[in-house]
């Protein structure tokens, strides 16, 4: 496994890390037996970093991965977790006030309620789930996770995308507010490449990609009739025509790699893994196998230009895509 410096907190983690999502269920079905294969096989090979988030499962995540960090003495593991925002729109709309979606006593509550969960005296790096750029002139939660830093319950602090504005904190990167930030960035959703990588990069942030496969559309595996499970958010993100036009893109992504990679999901890492701005991409890793192909992808020859070049075509706007065409 290839390891990367993560911005100015200096750690030296895995380029493939855990996404820890499916281990609290919105997935379909989820075993923990499985949950907690995945993680041992992906720490033996070599990954280091876990993201998780204090939403996923009511911590049903967190909880898990704390059962596995017994048998890992020794070894240096940096979990990122993450904060909701309290009860209201997702992501907060411009008018939502940060003193009721992030209120100082709220965090306070729920970095505790992590800290349990995890079982641990100190988080590695805590993210606000979302955001709005409408808080950027006044970030006063992140002052507060600020308190908690110098306290020692939180070792970095970082931020999470809203899923429709990458760039939501490209002021805040500048200010130096940031150690981390969470984007999503794959062969459909580029745009972090025109100014937040860049930007990233320049002020020493650490760059955690999630979303790499598009929910596993990229990954190939899905056709027009693909279905979800009950309990599987994806039922409600490819709902409508959503999965068929994906699948349509996905085919002429195919057309583009033709056999210059193994598969497609190894091309998706190997997309995101292409910019030096990135510390680590999580992937979705629900049992011991999907962690032995993931972790797998670090360990091959970098993505060519050439091909990185012909994938930019796929580039495709969405902004629409969470409210019908």
């Amino acid at each position: 496994m290839n390891s990367r410096t993560f911005g100015r907190l200096g750690w030296e983690v895995s380029e493939i890390g855990f996404g820890a999502w499916a281990l609290g269920g919105g997935w379909g079905p989820q075993d923990d037996k499985d949950s907690l294969a995945a993680l041992h096989a992906a720490l033996d090979l070599g990954c280091n970093f876990i993201d998780t988030a204090l939403a996923y499962g009511d911590g049903r995540s967190e909880r898990v991965i704390a059962q596995a960090l017994p048998d890992r003495v020794g070894q240096r593991i940096y979990i990122a977790t993450k904060i909701p925002p309290a009860p209201g729109p997702w992501p907060p709309t411009p008018h939502d006030r940060i003193e009721d979606r992030y209120p100082a006593a709220y965090l306070r509550q729920k970095v505790e309620e992590s800290l349990r969960n995890l079982r641990v005296e100190r988080l590695d790096l805590l993210q606000l789930h979302t955001w709005t750029r409408a808080w950027n002139r006044n970030p006063s939660a992140l002052a507060t996770l600020r308190e908690l830093q110098s306290e020692g319950k939180i070792e970095g602090i970082g931020l999470s995308t809203p899923e429709h504005d990458q760039n939501a904190f490209n002021d805040l990167m500048r200010g130096g507010w940031l150690d981390a930030v969470q984007i999503i960035y794959n062969i459909f959703e580029q745009e972090p490449a025109a100014e937040l990588l860049p930007l990233a990069r320049e002020h020493g942030v650490g760059v955690i990609v999630r979303v790499v496969f598009d929910e596993g559309a990229l990954t190939g595996k899905f056709n027009k009739d693909t279905a979800f499970d009950e309990d599987d958010f994806r039922r409600n993100y490819f709902a409508g025509d959503r999965l068929g036009r994906t699948v349509q893109r996905v085919e002429k992504i195919r057309a583009t790699v033709a056999d210059r990679e193994p598969d497609l999901a190894t091309t998706a890492l190997k997309f995101a893994l292409k910019s030096p701005a990135v510390s680590t991409v999580i992937a979705g890793m629900r049992n011991a196998d999907q962690a032995a192909r993931n972790c797998a992808v670090s360990g091959q020859p970098p993505m060519t230009d050439a091909l990185e070049s012909g994938l930019r075509q796929h580039s495709w706007l969405r902004g629409f895509w969470y409210g019908g065409k």
